[in-house]
């Protein structure tokens, strides 16, 4: 994460609210193809996907959701439109015609989109990276490099002369310009206003790509912090956690506390309208996993189940979250899809259980939510860069920070707490079952649950969490570039290759039930 971009809680961690398996491929796909389609004009004729075989999006780009992100995209949907399932056959009724392609390309990140698109007589291209939990990159337009994050309106221009002068006069109207051969980039709070633009004899062509994120960068943005230790040590034993992340996102998004909470709020509305959307029934054909909350509810009321009080609520939570992220409904990524789970239910089922109100609630979840700023500044999210350690494992980290305030803690337990969550799932590998973001997703992120209840109770009871949360990211950060890709969600190692799990995966290739359908040539 460059310093000049730091993490929001509603862009990179508590986010995107959205529908499909995984953020870092449905999510995140929905975005880039939203960034060119506006490329571009419009939906176009034509598409080439272009996938770096040393990456991860080969194995997964059909199972996991890519296309069917990327064409809803390229159709102008938003990552929780209700069609998004249908999008290819939209696409193709659109008039869309799609290759696939799959090459060594050597690409420096692991979720490295290429298109090649046509429309109206014009060809474009674009380079973008998916770099977790929803978050991209886009690297190059038109063979131009560049550094955009979806977070400011962006203007192209194409310039027939004096890149440099076009750039200059341009610069006034912007946060930053970044040019290339024939081309000039400006991205800032607004476009280049067509008054300015109508000056500019030497540009050719403009093209407006809009903000696909909901926090908003604009030049000069300062945040207080970046890392758990540039907090002001001396307010963490008196302060619940979140009076710090009010502080951050406030600075973040040049917003009021009160309109930091309204999102939380909406986050959290989804979060309880999906628990009982899970437990009411789901159900998606192709799925890995049927509908199993239901039992777990029924005998907890019976009192057939072990008694664990707030571990029993959150595994029913974070179930039927789960099984609504399957289902293709509405949900929170949190920090990712494949984790949603972990984060969002262990919070709701211990609100649940204390009785805690609105504003207390939302309140431990900026917590959490901070917790997550820090591993973006320092490590990832994404499995395919570090494996499940990078998903459930934050989530855990996130959630148990989140318990300490529910429970009354102050913000050096929460920390306290986050550490040993994270210390406890490091080198967490990430090989999903049938090459679909179900299982073995759904026990860790009830294993994500437990640990961050336990971790929540060790922190309030005042054991020594040893290494700091800066230096068990570290950690985190090491480990991951350490792992071996065919663990990093590549569907290439672990319980991805049992036997068991390809068979799985053959019967559901038959009936096709990811919504990609796609495959490489």
């Amino acid at each position: 994460m460059p310093a000049t971009l730091p993490p929001s809680i509603f862009n990179d961690v508590v986010g995107p609210i959205m529908r499909g398996p995984s953020s870092s491929h449905s999510a995140a796909s929905v975005r880039i193809g939203r960034l060119a389609r506006d490329l571009c004009g419009g939906t176009p004729e034509h598409v080439r996907f272009d996938f770096d075989t040393l990456g991860s999006l080969p194995t997964t780009h059909d199972t996991q959701g890519s296309d069917m992100g990327l064409f809803g995209g390229l159709l102008g949907w938003e990552p929780d439109d209700p069609r998004l399932p249908d999008s290819a056959a939209a696409a193709r009724e659109a008039g869309l015609v799609a290759e696939v392609h799959c090459a060594e390309l050597r690409d420096p990140h692991p979720n490295t989109y290429r298109l090649t698109l046509r429309r109206g007589g014009r060809t474009h291209r674009l380079v973008a990276l998916s770099t977790g939990g929803g978050m991209i990159e886009v690297a190059a337009i038109d063979g131009v490099a560049v550094s955009l994050f979806g977070d400011q309106d962006v203007t192209v221009l194409d310039v027939d002369g004096d890149v440099a002068d076009v750039a200059a006069r341009v610069l006034p109207h912007a946060d930053a310009v970044q040019t290339g051969a024939g081309l000039v980039v400006a991205s800032g709070q607004q476009f280049v206003p067509d008054a300015v633009l109508a000056t500019l004899p030497a540009v050719r062509g403009v093209r407006r790509l809009g903000v696909v994120l909901p926090v908003r960068s604009r030049k000069g943005l300062v945040v207080p912090f970046l890392h758990a230790g540039e907090l002001p040590q001396a307010e963490l034993a008196s302060l619940p956690l979140s009076e710090f992340a009010l502080r951050y996102e406030t600075a973040r998004g040049g917003i009021d506390r009160d309109a930091v909470l309204a999102q939380m709020r909406r986050v959290r509305t989804v979060v309880i309208g999906g628990v009982a959307q899970g437990l009411a029934g789901t159900e998606y054909p192709g799925r890995v996993l049927p509908r199993q909350s239901h039992r777990f509810a029924e005998r907890l009321a019976a009192g057939q189940l072990l008694e664990s009080g707030l571990l029993n609520r959150a595994i029913l939570a974070v179930t039927a979250l789960m099984e609504v992220k399957s289902s293709m409904g509405v949900f929170v990524a949190a920090p990712t899809a494949g984790s949603c789970g972990t984060f969002a239910g262990t919070c709701h089922a211990a609100a649940e259980q204390l009785g805690s109100d609105e504003d207390r609630v939302l309140r431990a979840m900026l917590g959490g939510g901070l917790i997550g700023v820090f591993v973006a500044t320092r490590s990832s999210f994404a499995a395919e860069v570090g494996g499940c350690q990078a998903e459930t494992g934050a989530g855990a980290a996130m959630a148990a920070a989140a318990l300490v305030e529910l429970a009354g803690g102050s913000a050096a337990q929460s920390l306290s707490a986050a550490s040993h969550a994270l210390q406890n799932v490091l080198g967490l590998v990430c090989d999903p079952i049938a090459n679909r973001v179900e299982a073995p997703c759904l026990g860790r992120n009830i294993a994500g649950a437990a640990n961050a209840i336990a971790c929540a109770n060790l922190a309030l009871a005042g054991y020594d969490h040893l290494i700091p949360l800066d230096e068990v990211l570290d950690a985190h950060r090491q480990i991951s570039e350490s792992m071996a890709r065919e663990l990093r969600c590549t569907a290439l190692g672990g319980l991805s290759i049992t036997p068991t799990s390809k068979a799985i995966e053959a019967k559901l290739a038959q009936s096709c039930g990811s919504g990609g359908c796609g495959s490489c040539s």
